[in-house]
C-alpha cells in the first residue's frame, strides 16, 4: 500500500470531512504506526489486510492529505498522519475516561488513577499513595516510574492522569500544584577525607570522582548546570540509572555524588553517608504535581491530584543533620531559595 493508492484531493473532501471518521479508521492508523506494515497492523487488529487498507484509504480521503508513505523502514506517517494519530490518542483517552466514569456511576469500581513519577520521587510517592488509599480503598492506583525524560515524554500523551516531577516540561501546557522542597546535596561515604571540612568550594572537589545519573535525568541536568556556572568540569566516574546503585557505590568508596537529599535520608540518618559542606549547597528545587491542561480528570484522579497538592508535602522524607557533628546539613543560603518552574 502506498500513498498513490489513495485519493486525497478528491473534490468535496478535505479536513472538514474528519467529523465523519470512525474509531476503526483511527485504530487502523494507530496500528500501522505502531507496527510499520499493513500486514502486522491487520494481525494486531484481528482484521484482514484489505479491510485495514480500506479503513486507511477512507481516513486519508477524509483528511484530504496523504497520511502515510512507504520507506525502506516500512510504512511511516507523514506530518498530517502524525496529527491524525494525536487525534486517535485523544479519542482513545476520552473513551477510557468515559468508561471509567460510567463504571464509577454504576458502582462497579472506585475508579483508576494513572500516576507517573520521576525515579527520585519513588522515595516518598508510595507513602502518599498508601495514605490516600486508606481514605479511598476502592480507587486503584497505577504508578509509572521513569527518569525525567521518560515522564516528560509520557506527558505528551494522555495515558497519565498526572505526574510528580521536579521541573514542569516546557513543551506541554500543564496545570501545576506545588508539593514541597527538594534539596540537592553532595554526599560521600562515612570517613571520607573531606567529611569534617567546612566551607568547601567546587574547586576543592576537582580531583574527586562523581557518580551520576544518566543524561536525561533531572538530577544530572541540575548538576551540569551547577558546574556550568564555573570553569570547572567534574570527573565523571560512572553513569547509573538507579539512585540505589549510586548510593551503594558511594558507600563502597567509588566516588561522591550530587543527589537529592530525599533519596539518601535513611543512609544519612544511619551514618553510612555524610553531607559534604560545600558553599552554595543545597540547591533547592521544588516538587510539583503536574497534569496536562487539556486532560479531563475523573473524580478519583481529581481527588488524588488535590490530595497531593494539599497534603503531599507531609510525606517528604525528613532529612537528618550531618552525622559528623551537630551542624545542620542544610544551612540557609541564597541558593537555598526555591527555583521557579522553567
Amino acid at each position: 500500500m502506498s500513498a498513490k493508492e489513495f485519493s486525497y484531493n478528491a473534490p468535496g473532501h478535505g479536513a472538514a470531512q474528519l467529523r465523519h471518521l470512525t474509531i476503526r479508521q483511527l485504530r487502523s492508523l494507530a496500528a500501522l504506526s505502531a507496527k510499520g506494515s499493513v500486514t502486522a497492523a491487520s494481525s494486531q487488529l484481528g482484521l484482514t489486510q484489505p479491510a485495514v487498507t480500506q479503513q486507511l484509504r477512507q481516513l486519508q480521503d477524509l483528511a484530504g492529505l496523504p497520511l502515510v508513505q512507504r520507506t525502506g523502514d516500512g510504512m511511516l506517517l507523514t506530518e498530517a498522519g502524525r496529527e491524525v494519530l494525536a487525534l486517535a490518542e485523544r479519542v482513545e483517552a476520552a473513551i477510557m475516561d468515559c468508561q471509567g466514569a460510567l463504571d464509577l456511576l454504576a458502582g462497579r469500581t472506585g475508579g483508576t488513577v494513572h500516576l507517573g513519577a520521576v525515579s527520585t520521587a519513588k522515595y516518598f510517592v508510595p507513602h502518599a499513595i498508601a495514605a490516600f488509599s486508606k481514605r479511598h480503598p476502592k480507587i486503584e492506583i497505577k504508578l509509572t516510574i521513569g527518569n525525567r525524560e521518560e515522564i516528560r515524554e509520557a506527558m505528551h500523551g494522555y495515558d497519565l492522569d498526572f505526574a510528580v516531577m521536579g521541573r514542569p516540561p516546557a513543551d506541554v501546557t500543564v496545570d501545576v500544584r506545588q508539593l514541597g522542597r527538594n534539596p540537592h546535596i553532595i554526599v560521600a561515604r562515612k570517613g571520607h577525607w573531606l567529611e569534617k571540612d567546612s566551607g568547601l568550594n567546587l574547586t576543592d572537589l576537582v580531583h574527586e570522582t562523581f557518580l551520576t545519573r544518566e543524561p536525561g535525568s533531572g538530577t544530572r541536568t541540575l548538576m551540569e548546570g551547577m558546574f556550568q556556572k564555573t570553569d570547572l568540569e567534574p570527573i565523571i566516574g560512572m553513569e547509573m540509572s538507579s539512585n540505589e546503585t549510586i548510593k551503594q557505590a558511594v558507600i563502597a568508596g567509588l566516588g561522591i555524588a550530587f543527589i537529592s537529599a530525599h533519596t539518601v535520608a535513611h543512609e544519612l540518618a544511619e551514618g553510612r553517608l555524610v553531607v559534604l559542606d560545600v558553599a552554595g549547597l543545597p540547591i533547592v528545587r521544588q516538587w510539583y504535581v503536574i497534569r496536562r491542561s487539556d486532560k479531563v480528570l475523573l473524580p478519583p484522579a481529581q481527588a488524588m491530584f488535590d490530595f497531593l497538592g494539599s497534603e503531599g508535602s507531609n510525606y517528604l522524607p525528613d532529612v537528618p543533620t550531618s552525622a559528623s557533628d551537630s551542624r545542620p546539613a542544610f544551612r540557609p543560603s541564597a541558593s537555598s531559595r526555591p527555583s521557579p518552574p522553567e
